[in-house]
């Protein structure tokens, strides 16, 4: 039950980026921008992180304790993985360099559109739970 109500906290969550903050970064005025995305970003850190270091420690439990259910669990530890390494790889460095030239509108819009993946990956991590739930 842990693992379904952080990865639908998530994907909940992502989807809430995806459609209203993010898009939401162009209409905020350039002379406060800098100040609230770094409230922003500091806050929505202290969301986020905790249930992306559960659901990394689920991931690592399932595989070890759930050998069963190996084709699930890997697919769980894999899209957990690609979510993890888009955010240090393409997130983290896009809300940098925010906080480097604040409200620039080609950053905001390339945050939103690639931050789709996200929100596909972690779909796609509540489809396999529910998917794994029928099949139990």
């Amino acid at each position: 039950m842990l693992r379904i109500a952080v990865d639908f906290g998530l994907m909940v969550l992502i989807w809430m980026v995806q459609l209203l903050i993010y898009p939401g970064f162009e209409f905020l005025a350039a002379s406060t921008f800098h100040k609230w995305h770094r409230k922003y970003a500091r806050n929505m850190t202290f969301i986020v992180a905790p249930m992306m270091f559960v659901q990394v420690f689920l991931a690592g439990y399932f595989i070890i304790y759930k050998p069963g259910l190996q084709l699930w669990n890997i697919s769980y530890a894999i899209l957990v993985a690609l979510t993890w390494i888009s955010t240090f790889l393409i997130f983290i460095p896009l809300h940098k360099k925010l906080d480097d030239e604040p409200h620039n509108v080609t950053v905001c819009r390339k945050l939103t559109h690639r931050n789709w993946l996200r929100v596909i990956l972690w779909t796609a991590i509540v489809i396999l739970d529910v998917a794994l739930l029928i099949e139990l």
